[in-house]
């Protein structure tokens, strides 16, 4: 009779496995039978490994670290983690938006910048990118945008028609789209890219004080970035070189570092500045309310296991803590139900449970059960007011975190102000802050994503970047013409590979 090795492997039930290498048969050269439950539950665990990948952001990878505060910014916040001195274990997840779990690190793509924050008041979650605005401002068009970066229903395939169809029917994706044309499409590495919250949040202090802020990690280890033909090249040669590089360094002592910063708008400035502060296309300028220093964030601990420590953890903008909270960005108050849902269905309705998803403080909920419950609150009745005696939640009145608002019920876009136009901030990003060179590689870069666009999406670009600067509209329409020039054969309208 054949007896498991002492130090073998189990069933999940933790009864010894046999044998990891044959299946159980009637003799040595007969069939398989079915009650070999080892088999069995080898095989239907393995068609259910998976879980769906992230929608956007399907592929990344990250990393666990330290914020800490050295800078008192009290007089803004009274969340606790946000306080002087105070040292807070978090989770970083660095990731592509469009490409799908085998794309490669380095396609041109805004790169997303999640944070989790394992605060002693709970979990601190934030959602941003690399870049500090968004494409589009209402959460009705974020589905319509990421189908349009993803593939077609025929064949299967993107598009580039389609992408710029999206962006040139959304003027308010100039401002995005230029950032993503530009160095920051396409960072050298994780750790050579800054982090925005892209959101503005509010955040109140231990007098009820109401402020509203933006984030910014500003990278230690400076900004740089590929070209496009290193990209390119890198994306046949590794296709998880960010993944790679970001594992490497923290494995080989070199833990990346950003300074962490807030801008601050005063609550009544809000109100009349000159643009709409909650815009997520938008910027807040510098001059207007310069950054303030909170401290650092570290990464110095790789995980342990990928699967159960980054492609199951679980963000979500709604997860925010005392002295922290929303805002009137109509983007933000959209993904504050559908981050969460999304790992509802993603990972499961306990998702939470998990432990990298786990608050390192008690939980005292009244939602129950579902799948996986695993956390359960024993005998403890389910429901409140109740005469026994469980605590619960019961305050009234005005949110410290809160702002008023008034008016019907409409579905407009928002009120527009003295500046509140698509155009205007990327075309200072062009014209102000690229050099010349760096605009010299923005024509290059738009003119050849134009390629095979059709018509009339294809004049509507062109429309669309002269509307951003003149001069760099002409310049993209004129390299795209010479370029479709160049590939067709002279009074013949066809291209000479065809041939």
């Amino acid at each position: 009779m054949s007896t498991p090795h002492a130090t073998g492997s189990t069933t999940q039930a933790g009864i010894p496995a046999v044998s990891d290498r044959n299946s159980l048969t009637v003799g040595p050269d007969g069939p398989i039978v079915l009650h070999d439950h080892h088999l069995v539950e080898t095989l239907a665990h393995f068609n259910r490994m998976n879980v769906p990948e992230r929608r956007p952001h399907a592929k990344g990878a990250g990393a666990f670290g330290t914020l800490e505060v050295t800078e008192d910014i009290s007089q803004y916040t009274k969340a606790d983690f946000l306080q002087k001195g105070k040292k807070t274990e978090m989770l970083a997840r660095f990731s592509t938006v469009a490409g799908e779990l085998g794309s490669p690190d380095t396609w041109r793509d805004v790169r997303g910048f999640s944070l989790k924050f394992y605060t002693e008041e709970g979990n601190f979650d934030m959602v941003g990118n690399n870049t500090p605005v968004f494409f589009v401002r209402d959460p009705m068009k974020f589905t319509h945008f990421i189908r349009s970066q993803k593939r077609l229903p025929d064949s299967g395939l993107r598009d580039a028609t389609m992408q710029w169809d999206f962006w040139t029917q959304n003027p308010e994706s100039a401002h995005q789209v230029t950032y993503l044309m530009g160095a920051r499409g396409l960072p050298k590495t994780w750790r050579h890219m800054n982090g925005y919250s892209s959101h503005t949040y509010s955040m109140t202090n231990s007098d009820g004080k109401l402020v509203w802020v933006t984030w910014a990690f500003i990278s230690r280890q400076g900004v740089e970035s590929l070209s496009n033909e290193e990209a390119e090249r890198l994306a046949g040669e590794n296709a998880d070189i960010h993944r790679e590089d970001l594992f490497n360094a923290i494995k080989d002592g070199d833990h990346p570092v950003w300074d962490v910063y807030i801008q601050v708008m005063p609550f009544e400035d809000a109100k009349t500045y000159r643009f709409n502060p909650f815009d997520l296309t938008k910027i807040w300028p510098q001059k207007d309310y310069p950054r303030i220093k909170v401290g650092t964030m570290t990464l110095n601990r790789n995980p342990e296991n990928f699967f159960a420590q980054i492609e199951q953890a679980g963000f979500s903008p709604a997860n925010m803590v005392p002295g922290t909270g929303n805002s009137p960005d109509k983007m933000l108050l959209g993904r504050n139900f559908a981050y969460a849902d999304a790992q509802r269905y993603r990972i499961g309705t306990n998702f939470q449970q998990l432990p990298v998803n786990r608050p390192i403080n008690k939980v005292h909920t009244y939602n129950f059960e579902g799948n996986m419950w695993y956390e359960h609150t024993g005998a403890r009745r389910p429901y409140v007011p109740n005469s026994f005696g469980d605590s619960w939640s019961d305050e009234e009145g005005a949110v410290d975190n809160g702002w008023e608002a008034d008016g019907e019920l409409v579905r407009s876009s928002y009120t527009l102000r003295a500046e509140d136009d698509d155009f205007g901030q990327p075309g200072t990003l062009i014209r102000e802050v690229f050099d010349d060179a760096q605009r010299d590689e923005f024509v290059k870069t738009v003119s050849g994503a134009l390629d095979g666009v059709q018509e009339p999406v294809l004049s509507n670009a062109f429309q669309y970047w002269k509307n951003v600067d003149a001069t760099i509209g002409q310049r993209i329409e004129d390299a795209v013409k010479a370029n479709l020039e160049a590939t067709t054969v002279p009074g013949m309208g066809i291209d000479e590979d065809d041939n």
